[in-house]
């Protein structure tokens, strides 16, 4: 199966597809053939495959058999077969298993009703509406998480920017990590838009939803180099040179914005299918294979710098519990800063409800973490706060003076337009006029 499955994805790779200037199904592998490029509208058909599975047919089984929308392969008998539900159909899942019973007597299944050969496809549209829901809620719930993790980002930003006295290296990085979540951020809005939610444009294939998918994964790759950048910043400053503020950061420009570059030449060359979004193809790991690596060297400086932390409260002579836990504490702050929790959760539970549960959780720490990242690092940080507030006593002290001249300049101006009213006014008795009191005037 392997070995025909790679000689399938090598001939979709080698062989030019056929005119593209026509709206067409791209060719792909569904894990049983091999399908070639097919006019949009029309049906494609082969026979069953000849190859079998870990399976002597020799015994009692059932004969593989087509019935109409899978290829159902030589299976003992007694025994049940399944397979994933097909994908050409707009409301089955094809995540679902279809299964198929061969009876002790060698005969598939026959239905009751219609005493015809009879695959049960139930499970395949059984929860399709509630997936559909759950899928939608999940879309908005990223459109939200990245609006408002642009609002915070850009936020800091500009107090970064604003504020000369909050300039260093640390700050420096910072810059650049939530310039990359803002792109990142503002790109996955556009791409799932006008993309994701478009399939007329996915058929169209246009040049404009390649480059725009080249710069979404682009600036995903770019994220998470950042997040490395960071973590090797923090273990070089805390765990290796502990007074060496000052490093080279061309080296980290360097591995933020260049490596996530090389998937989109890869992916014109080789495969080269519609809008890029076919999942189809080892390419992928020109993207995902750097995110998985930085993400596990950033575990390794995380746990790393606990250590480190741990022993350094030893040293000094203060290992009581509540400071190794205020330490811990401390620097599993760093973890939405270094995107430590998508290594925590790698795998989607095979439970429904876990997975869901599963994808929610996922979607809140990868489509809100800018948000998180803002928030941590810039709202509530110490620093800061301390400017910030700084600022504002400087701003109302000089409100406060502007105020004060401002009634001094309207009390004087009004005094002086009043004086004959005041010289003879019975009751204005200390007045001055030319210097002199008006007691002295009489």
């Amino acid at each position: 199966m392997l070995e025909i499955e790679y000689t399938c994805l090598q001939k979709i790779i080698r062989d030019p597809p056929s005119n593209k200037s026509e709206l067409h199904c791209s060719r792909n592998w569904d894990g049983r053939l091999c399908w070639d490029d097919t006019p949009a509208g029309t049906f494609a058909s082969q026979n069953c495959p000849d190859y079998l599975l870990d399976f002597d047919p020799t015994g009692l089984h059932c004969s593989r058999n087509w019935d109409g929308w899978l290829c159902w392969d030589d299976t003992p008998a007694g025994t049940y077969t399944s397979q994933n539900c097909p994908n050409y159909f707009l409301d089955f899942d094809p995540t679902e298993k279809a299964a198929k019973y061969c009876g002790e007597d060698g005969q598939w299944f026959r239905h009751p009703d219609t005493n015809r050969t009879w695959s049960n496809y139930t499970l395949c549209n059984e929860n399709t509406k509630a997936k559909l829901k759950s899928a939608y809620i999940l879309f908005y719930m990223a459109i939200v998480g990245h609006a408002l993790s642009i609002a915070s980002l850009l936020i800091s930003l500009a107090i970064f920017f604003y504020f000369r006295s909050l300039s260093c290296q640390r700050i420096t990085l910072h810059k650049n990590l939530f310039c990359s979540y803002v792109l990142n951020s503002a790109l996955t809005i556009i791409y799932l838009v006008a993309v994701v939610n478009n399939p007329k444009v996915v058929g169209r294939n246009p040049v404009g939803c390649k480059v725009l998918h080249f710069f979404h994964m682009y600036m995903l790759g770019c994220n998470y180099l950042w997040m490395l950048c960071e973590g090797i910043y923090l273990h070089t400053l805390i765990v290796v040179a502990v007074f060496a503020e000052e490093q080279h950061l061309h080296w980290y420009y360097l591995l933020g914005w260049v490596p996530a570059s090389i998937h989109a030449v890869a992916r014109k060359k080789y495969f080269d299918d519609n809008c890029w979004m076919s999942v189809e193809t080892h390419l992928l790991y020109a993207v995902h294979g750097p995110i998985v690596a930085a993400l596990l060297v950033n575990l390794f400086f995380l746990l790393n710098i606990i250590r480190v932390l741990v022993t350094k409260l030893r040293d000094t002579h203060r290992a009581q519990s509540n400071m190794y836990m205020k330490a811990v504490r401390a620097t599993l702050i760093l973890v939405p800063l270094l995107g430590i929790q998508f290594v925590i959760f790698p795998w989607r539970p095979e439970n429904r409800l876990a997975g869901e549960v599963y994808e929610y959780i996922m979607h809140i720490l990868m489509h809100y973490q800018g948000l998180l990242v803002a928030t941590i690092f810039c709202f509530f940080n110490g620093e800061v706060q301390a400017t910030l507030k700084r600022q504002w006593m400087q701003y109302k002290a000089q409100w406060g003076q502007r105020r004060k001249d401002h009634c001094s300049t309207s009390y004087t101006a009004t005094s002086i337009s009043e004086v004959p009213s005041f010289i003879y006014h019975p009751d204005c008795t200390s007045e001055h006029l030319n210097g002199r009191h008006a007691e002295d005037s009489a």
